[in-house]
């Protein structure tokens, strides 16, 4: 049988696995319900298979019956804080989801290893299975490198992919990707203006710092606009503001925090300088003091352009040209799977997953707590 003949066959025993994972969705870099059920997945295959010591991490690696080059295959594992709108296939936890699709990429892995076990005679060189935790903000794929896993085979991948499917945006079935950049670099940037307290009919005897957070909300948009290349974009956004308890009483302090992304190391840096220094400065004006703490996250995804062209020309013969989308513009989203990128020649390929009958320009987007992805 051809491989998709064989994945065909698979189909049944794979939705199995996917459900399965989906009702028991674990966040972060523990996960140890999720590497049993991979475990038992690939059993009896021909593999060596290394598990991670600080993260829940399977390293799998099929050796073919020909010499030839090492390649690296990455599925992330990882669910999220969201709790699923109630459904026939709901989580079974409250406030764990996996709304990112985390869950079809795993069970994908564990097919593409099935399938690849199958064919070991006709395979010339070796395939790394990265089964990984922790992509959700936890540096995941950078504990795996960190543990060997890029050189599990015994020596480094000439070629690593990661696909991510997407609840909407795509139509099902249609693969996207491009050369150069792919994701953005995120940052955060976590701040509290601080004050002194005090009744809210006489605020000239207190240090109010409500309107000096407000004042850098505002600060930092325009920034945006006015310090930064429109050709090399940036993108800041404020996701949270505390401040107070009631409207008569002057607070103490205001916390906000910023996410931060970014498409070329210059503008990264410049960011995290001038976002600091904004904030500093606006304090200063009022008398207030700050503290500004600006974290690095990921890196910039960076595909690398001909393993881009080699996706492209393999979509294309194996599902046709109207499967395969060039995308025209990066992602503002952020992945961990750069870490891989920067030391491999590596592509990202993002995958239509809506299900049959949605419109994916109205569907439930990824992280979403209605986002459904097909089977």
């Amino acid at each position: 049988m051809s491989f998709r003949e064989s994945a065909a066959d698979m189909r049944d025993e794979l939705v199995r696995l996917r459900h399965a994972l989906h009702r028991e969705p674990e966040l972060g870099l523990d996960l140890p319900r999720t590497q049993e059920k991979v475990l038992e997945a690939i059993s009896g295959l021909p593999l060596e298979v290394r598990l991670g010591e600080r993260l829940s991490s399977v390293t799998a690696v099929l050796r073919g019956a020909r010499p030839g080059p090492t390649v690296l295959l990455r599925g992330d594992m990882d669910a999220l804080p969201v709790s699923e709108r109630p459904g026939a296939m709901a989580s079974r936890f409250e406030g764990r989801m996996h709304a990112c699709g985390h869950d079809l990429h795993t069970t994908m892995l564990a097919g593409a290893a099935h399938l690849l076990s199958a064919g070991r005679d006709r395979l010339a060189g070796n395939v790394v299975f990265m089964f990984q935790p922790g992509e959700e903000g936890h540096d995941g794929a950078k504990l795996m490198i960190d543990e060997g896993t890029l050189d599990a085979s015994g020596e480094r991948p000439v070629a690593a992919y990661a696909l991510h499917v997407t609840s909407a945006m795509l139509p099902q079935g249609t693969f996207l990707t491009r050369g150069g950049p792919m994701m953005s670099a995120i940052d955060e940037l976590a701040v509290t203006v601080r004050g002194a307290g005090g009744h809210g009919s006489t605020p000239h005897r207190a240090k109010d710092p409500v309107p000096a957070a407000c004042e850098m909300v505002l600060a930092l948009q325009s920034m945006v606009t006015r310090s930064f290349d429109v050709f090399d974009p940036v993108v800041v956004t404020v996701g949270s503001f505390h401040a107070g308890t009631v409207s008569n009483v002057i607070p103490e302090k205001a916390d906000f925090a910023v996410t931060i992304r970014s498409f070329s190391p210059s503008a990264r840096e410049r960011l995290q300088e001038r976002t600091t220094a904004l904030v500093r400065g606006i304090a200063a004006a009022h008398g207030l003091d700050v503290e500004a703490d600006y974290q690095a996250i990921y890196p910039v995804t960076v595909n690398d352009v001909a393993e881009a062209g080699f996706v492209a020309e393999t979509v294309r013969e194996v599902y046709g040209e109207q499967r395969f989308r060039h995308a025209a513009n990066p992602f503002t989203g952020s992945e961990d799977f750069s870490y891989v990128c920067d030391q491999v020649p590596s592509a990202f390929v993002a995958l239509g997953a809506c299900p049959t009958g949605r419109d994916p320009e109205r569907a439930a987007y990824n992280h979403a707590p209605d986002a459904e992805f097909d089977d």
